[in-house]
């Protein structure tokens, strides 16, 4: 029995080690990867996916540590995945807050991997979907996404995920204003957290102001006021995320939500699958000729493209490298 079947086998069966064997091949882009993400995509579709963003030093750790406590405790199986842009020699959340995630880890019904984003500026990478149906195959019932809020980051995971939480904290006078561009697009849940600090009904009314202008997304959202170092306010949070996902499955919007998500992977695979065609089959030195003449401005990277996707046909290659030959 090969390595790949061995761990698909023992994700299938429960094994942790095996499980974060595979989510490392994924994660690096293990090309044999993708045979186990083929035989684990029947067991998949089950767990809760929950996207939890916001600003650095909000507290997103310390909530995902009490929601890990609640879901524990009903006896359902957790998994988080914990991306972190910063440099670990920095002292950032790495050594910081998500030191408070470590409890768990010796729970063996939860499953923390501390993720990096490698440089991609979404907040978390392109295998995050992957790792999730992973976790989702492993049998693990909620699965949770945390990811620095940058702008795009939250964005990224309402792609991934079911339910997005979004954590902020009074105070921070910019903060509102630079998650405003994307605010009522990606925020099913907001928290505001710390809030025994000053000015926290003024956040609540400045989120309260920015979906004023959507009568019905504002029927819809949720806002809850937590301190999560002290568990305040997070039954209030529990409620507000199973509510969330108890109207996605009862108006049938996850099967809405799997076939979109479905429709993008698949045009992803098939955009990098015609990349890598198009490159191996018109060759470098041809695709660097290219690239020189875009730069010389002697043809426009729309003929160029064209000229990539003619290459598709190898017979029209041959064709095309013959005339200029005979020229």
């Amino acid at each position: 029995m090969d390595t790949i079947t061995k761990l698909t086998d023992g994700v299938l069966e429960g094994d942790r080690r095996s499980l974060a064997r595979l989510i490392t091949l994924i994660e690096n882009g293990h090309p044999e990867s993708s045979e186990a993400l083929k035989k684990l995509y029947p067991h998949t579709g089950r767990a809760h996916v929950i996207g939890i963003t916001g600003p650095p030093g909000s507290g997103k750790s310390t909530i995902i540590n009490q929601l890990i406590k609640h879901w524990r405790g009903k006896g359902s199986r957790v998994g988080v995945l914990a991306y972190d842009p910063s440099s670990p020699f920095s002292g950032g959340a790495i050594l910081g807050d998500r030191i408070r995630m470590l409890e768990p880890t010796l729970d063996r019904g939860v499953f923390i991997r501390s993720m990096a984003t490698r440089g991609e500026l979404g907040g978390i990478t392109e295998a995050t979907g992957d790792i999730i149906r992973t976790l989702d195959a492993f049998g693990m019932d909620v699965v949770i996404v945390e990811t620095v809020g940058a702008g795009q980051g939250e964005v990224d995971v309402m792609n991934v995920a079911h339910t997005v939480v979004l954590v902020v904290v009074p105070g921070l006078g910019d903060e509102i204003q630079a998650l405003k561009a994307g605010l009522m697009e990606i925020g099913d849940i907001f928290v505001v957290n710390k809030a025994d600090k000053e000015d926290v009904d003024r956040k609540v009314f400045e989120i309260m102001g920015m979906m004023g202008r959507d009568a019905d997304k504002l029927e819809n959202i949720h806002i809850v006021k937590t301190v999560a170092t002290k568990g305040e306010g997070i039954p209030d949070l529990i409620e507000a995320i199973e509510a969330h996902y108890r109207y996605l499955r009862d108006n049938d919007l996850i099967q809405k939500m799997e076939e979109e998500r479905s429709q993008r992977d698949m045009m992803k695979i098939v955009v990098n699958k015609i990349k890598d065609r198009v490159i191996a089959n018109i060759g470098e030195s041809n695709l660097k000729r290219m690239v020189q003449e875009m730069a010389q401005k002697k043809i426009a990277p729309l003929e160029a493209a064209d000229e990539l996707l003619r290459a598709m046909d190898p017979g029209s290659l041959r064709k095309q490298n013959a005339q200029s030959k005979s020229q």
